[in-house]
């Protein structure tokens, strides 16, 4: 299953992108807030793309993961994992540092939204970052998230201090399914 965007193509992430994957994965710089990064070496890239491939393979996937791609160059990924209920996704990304700065993941988690919307009939949204992680947060501003609420002991895997977490959320009015969600 792929999603076109304006710029952008999402396609389901696998061992097909290990090379990419792990150069953005494994960068400290490109990592530094995040809860399960940075990866130490490409067996752990290539363990977490043989489970995303897997998930794809389902009939009821717990989580999409997609890799993002402009102009058919690997740039990034975008996820959102289902709750056991179904009733809310967490959404994720991650763009390489040399992409940073060109909306690429907000336009990524906009169409992702989009596709949780009319294929998986999901109205709430959540999203996490390290309090720190400005580029982060913006990106959840742009969707139309807000800010709902702060806490203590965040652990970033490249830290040892307790860090502060944000979480933002997004509820969708129920709407007919032809309207498009566009965030802010």
């Amino acid at each position: 299953m792929n999603i076109q965007t304006e710029r952008l193509l999402l396609v389901p992430q696998g061992p097909q992108y290990l090379k990419s994957t792990h150069e953005y994965a494994s960068d400290l710089e490109n990592t530094k807030y995040m809860v399960n990064l940075p990866n130490v070496d490409i067996n752990e890239t290539k363990e977490f793309l043989d489970r995303a491939q897997a998930e794809w393979q389902k009939s009821t996937p717990e989580f999409y993961e997609f890799a993002i791609l402009l102009n058919h160059l690997h740039i990034g990924a975008v996820s959102i994992y289902i709750s056991e209920d179904n009733s809310e996704g967490e959404l994720g990304w991650i763009i390489s540092k040399k992409y940073w700065g060109h909306g690429y993941a907000a336009e990524a988690a906009r169409e992702v939204i989009n596709y949780a919307i009319q294929e998986l009939n999901i109205r709430k949204f959540i999203a996490h970052c390290d309090s720190e992680n400005t580029n982060s947060y913006r990106v959840m501003e742009k969707l139309g998230m807000t800010l709902s609420d702060r806490t203590n002991g965040r652990k970033n895997k490249c830290s040892d201090e307790d860090r502060e977490e944000l979480m933002y959320v997004l509820e969708i009015e129920n709407r007919e399914s032809s309207n498009i969600y566009q965030g802010v």
